[in-house]
């Protein structure tokens, strides 16, 4: 326990003077991979860690964001202010969502939630709420400055606000999943029936951690808006929803690090691929993602942890006494 919170320190203080070094693009796409690293974090909690299949969650990103561009834009809230009102719609959205969804499992859920990722970007062009979404043309924002006099420009800023609530957002997650709700959450996903024997709310779990993975989400759709300063029905598409799914895998389910690693794969690969050939990019993000489930079915966090423990066994075997 330890040498995990001594590596978490490590890389905290890293991330805090990385913006130093970094170019301007640079610290925006950082920032980016740490707002997709939440989102994911919100799809871990719900599919890797409890077993609930969604293929919607772009919606509650979709809501986070429009709810704090809505409250910025209308009524003159403050950016501090308006994303803990958009964490509070997303877990009530998400929980009204997951209760009746409660039933569903396996592919059954999959579609229910496709349905959402589909219905959510239409519903923002409605002509009875365009006046509050700007329907087709969006909502512009204006980008946050330092508060208190701070010496930082404006992508510092964004930069060490998402950074914070990364911390408190993957310690929260971290808590919660050492303690009794998540060993109920994981019984939910590996044995429904004894778990319901032993006396756990089966129904009730996964309508709230439906309701926390999206209250995780759509605090990642708000920090976006502020990050982008920008929001339309068309920048959450349906392949938002399987692009937060192919940064699950590839990083690696029921790991809360691996979510940094699928952010960084959706995020740097596709610019990646881009250099190489501009005609060929899908094809070469897909080639990796098959390399990847090829070599590393586990996921990348996966396939380190498996590194890890041959090197542990090599040593265990190479010093049988303890020595050395």
């Amino acid at each position: 326990m330890m040498r995990r919170y001594r590596w978490s320190g490590l890389a905290v203080a890293a991330a805090i003077m990385l913006p130093f070094l970094l170019s301007k693009f640079q610290t925006f796409q950082a920032t980016q991979i740490m707002v997709y690293a939440i989102a994911i974090l919100g799809l871990n909690l719900l599919t890797g860690y409890n077993g609930q299949i969604s293929l919607g969650h772009g919606a509650f990103y979709a809501i986070g964001a429009y709810v704090t561009a809505i409250l910025m834009d209308q009524a003159g809230a403050p950016y501090w202010a308006a994303i803990p009102v958009a964490a509070i719609i997303c877990f009530g959205v998400g929980f009204l969502f997951g209760f009746p969804a409660r039933r569903l499992g396996g592919h059954y859920l999959a579609l229910a939630t496709f349905a959402l990722a589909l219905a959510v970007p239409q519903l923002l062009k409605w002509r009875m709420i365009e006046h509050w979404t700007g329907g087709v043309q969006g909502v512009f924002l204006d980008k946050p400055g330092a508060p208190f006099g701070l010496p930082l420009n404006s992508d510092h800023w964004l930069y060490y606000l998402v950074l914070a609530h990364v911390v408190l957002l993957f310690w929260c997650a971290a808590n919660l999943l050492r303690g009794r709700i998540g060993r109920a959450i994981r019984a939910i996903r590996d044995q429904p029936v004894a778990a319901e024997t032993a006396g756990i709310d089966i129904a009730r779990t996964k309508a709230i951690v439906f309701g926390v993975s999206a209250t995780y989400t759509g605090i990642a759709g708000a920090l976006s808006a502020l990050v982008i300063q920008f929001v339309a029905p068309d920048s959450f598409p349906f392949f938002l929803s399987i692009y937060l799914v192919v940064g699950l895998v590839v990083g690696g389910a029921s790991s809360l690090w691996g979510a940094f690693l699928g952010a960084g794969f959706i995020t740097m690969v596709p610019n990646i691929a881009a250099e190489i050939s501009k005609g060929a990019t899908g094809l070469i993000y897909a080639v990796a993602m098959i390399a990847l489930m090829y070599w590393l079915p586990q996921g990348i966090s996966g396939g380190v942890q498996r590194l890890f423990v041959c090197v542990s066994r090599r040593r265990r075997t190479a010093h049988p006494s303890g020595e050395g």
